[in-house]
């Protein structure tokens, strides 16, 4: 078994990056048969990728929905157990579409990250006499 650390340390894409965007694309009627053209290790590898990238998590939820629970944790570990748990939630199928219109928009904040005080360079009464006698 795998642990979640040998995951990330060996984290790449199961499938070819054709086939992934060609899910995130696919509508909730035509992701199903783009899954089960996979693998079953291989989904459960490519839903454990996903799950690991927020801008992809409902397509994770998805596969993993696909997903044998023995895979998932063999892959992932706890992670996977949590995967195919989340997975399985009445929430996680009722989730909205994966199409592009129903994404949650990226807001970027306008103002300064931080403001700083000038730093006010003043000499005191011992640096002055210091300054004098030097």
């Amino acid at each position: 078994m795998f642990s979640s650390r040998d995951a990330y340390d060996n984290d790449f894409c199961p499938v070819r990056d054709e086939l992934l965007g060609e899910m995130y694309r696919a509508s909730a009627q035509g992701l199903p048969m783009l899954v089960e053209s996979v693998a079953s290790d291989v989904r459960a590898m490519l839903a454990l990728f996903c799950y690991r990238r927020s801008h992809l998590y409902s397509l994770a939820l998805a596969i993993a929905a696909s997903c044998r629970e023995r895979d998932l944790i063999q892959l992932g570990g706890r992670v996977g157990s949590t995967l195919y748990a989340l997975s399985r939630e009445p929430a996680a199928r009722s989730a909205p579409s994966l199409s592009y219109g129903n994404r949650k928009p990226i807001t970027l904040s306008t103002k300064p990250l931080s403001t700083f005080s000038p730093i006010e360079d003043e000499l005191d009464d011992e640096d002055m006499a210091q300054a004098v006698t030097a």
